[in-house]
């Protein structure tokens, strides 16, 4: 959701990375950030579920015309845009309908927080007290979900979260909050924990026909891309880690090549600074504000 403090994350990454690998980079944490998602990729997989594959599933094209309204349900008149992303809960089946009717073709995804408990939701009183952790710095009310336990009662609130979507009528879901292991959750929560649920909650959404959008965890996007449609990336501009050539590893320019279109959005970048360099990748990247009102500014298109 929402940025997160990317610098501290980094170095948490880091050192939780380290613990899983047989051996780590030597030249400082961006170099040690680079092997979790380099050489140990393949042997990460290997021991993960096997993809769900998903041929009904939307699959957005790589250049995508889109808007990300959180704060508040988009009503009419609509941008002429061929995606929107939503909030599942506060859109109702009608909501996603009217976006559905007034523009052939367009999507609509269902954004959920699959990483953290938010005391304002419906089914905030289900989750059990042994799955909250601490609280996410920055949003009231938000705290982290002890994501090793999706086996249990938490997997089964995130299916009903994904029921909802599906029942509604959302084409797609955007997992919110999928990193984290790189933040302090409260949970000693690894690397290889979160690859194990990141898997599972991309499979369940494809198991129901829904399209699955991979949310940041930079770290993880090589043994991640079998699992993922699409990803969608807060601030790689502004923290130089959108493409291979700025991490030394593996950049959001692999998921282009694979043909899943990539979303980005910047808040505090001026468009001069980031939009010719998101175009020559064939990245979908739309200036925000941190609140995601319907302000947008995109690099290309409409």
């Amino acid at each position: 959701m929402r940025v997160r403090a990317r610098l501290a994350a980094a170095f948490s990454a880091a050192l939780i990375s380290c613990l899983g690998l047989t051996a780590c980079a030597t030249s400082g944490p961006e170099a040690t950030l680079r092997s979790a998602s380099g050489p140990d990729a393949a042997s990460k997989a290997a021991a993960l579920p096997a993809p769900v594959s998903c041929s009904g599933c939307w699959k957005p094209a790589l250049n995508t015309s889109w808007q990300w309204q959180l704060k508040t349900v988009p009503s009419a008149p609509y941008l002429d845009v061929a995606m929107y992303d939503i909030d599942g809960f506060d859109a109702t089946a009608a909501d996603v309908s009217k976006l559905h009717s007034t523009k052939s073709g367009r999507k609509v995804v269902c954004y959920i927080s699959a990483g953290t408990y938010e005391d304002w939701r419906p089914d905030a009183g289900d989750f059990p007290s042994s799955v909250l952790g601490n609280n996410v710095d920055g949003w009231p009310g938000e705290r982290w979900l002890d994501v090793r336990q999706y086996g249990g009662k938490l997997g089964t609130i995130l299916q009903k979260r994904m029921d909802m979507c599906k029942s509604k009528g959302f084409d797609a879901i955007e997992f919110d909050n999928v990193d984290g292991y790189t933040n302090d959750p409260g949970f000693s929560i690894s690397a290889d924990d979160q690859l194990n649920f990141n898997t599972w909650l991309a499979n369940e959404a494809h198991r129901r026909g829904l399209s699955a959008g991979l949310k940041n965890d930079m770290d993880q996007l090589q043994t991640l891309q079998p699992y993922f449609d699409w990803a969608l990336n807060e601030e790689c501009w502004t923290n130089k880690e959108c493409t291979s050539a700025q991490t030394g590893g593996y950049g959001y320019d692999k998921y282009v090549a694979a043909g899943k279109a990539v979303f980005n959005v910047e808040y505090n970048l001026d468009t001069s600074k980031f939009c010719s360099k998101a175009n020559a990748q064939n990245f979908n990247s739309l200036k925000k504000d941190l609140d995601l009102t319907a302000y947008r500014v995109p690099c290309r298109g409409v």
